[in-house]
């Protein structure tokens, strides 16, 4: 069995939160300063559907990201959330179905609502540090002292 990354660190105590988005809201940018204004260290997507106008996703092993223009339904969103950095996907699908997925950007606009449920660990602290393996500032978890 291979090792994870470091020792998970258990939370004891969990808050909900509900909230919904509206016309032209930017979906990146507001939880962004959702997160920054309730400073939260430790959360999560729970659930997140909705719908948007405009889509700017960044694609696996890319620099730049993708923009599309349309009606797109937010089939999936899940990522790690804190106010010292946020990893968030999206798939989205168009008219037809087809399906996109990839890194949440800014500049994506809700078209009639977004409703997403975080959830918060507000004893963890979420990180981002380098990774020598990866190359990249990845997560790490911490135990907030009591």
């Amino acid at each position: 069995m291979k090792a994870f990354a470091q020792t998970p660190v258990a939370s004891k105590n969990m808050q909900v939160y509900s909230i919904r988005l509206e016309p032209g809201d930017d979906l990146k940018k507001s939880l962004d300063a959702f997160i920054t204004a309730n400073h939260i260290e430790a959360g999560f997507i729970m659930t997140g559907v909705g719908s948007l106008t405009h889509v700017h996703l960044r694609m696996a092993n890319q620099e730049q990201g993708e923009r599309y223009t349309g009606h797109f339904e937010i089939v999936s969103l899940v990522g790690t959330l804190a106010v010292h950095g946020s990893h968030l996907h999206a798939s989205v699908s168009d008219s037809t179905g087809r399906t996109i997925g990839g890194h949440l950007l800014e500049g994506n606009l809700i078209y009639t609502t977004a409703e997403l449920v975080l959830g918060v660990l507000p004893d963890v602290k979420y990180l981002r540090e380098p990774c020598p393996k990866s190359g990249y500032n990845e997560l790490k978890v911490y135990k907030k002292e009591e």
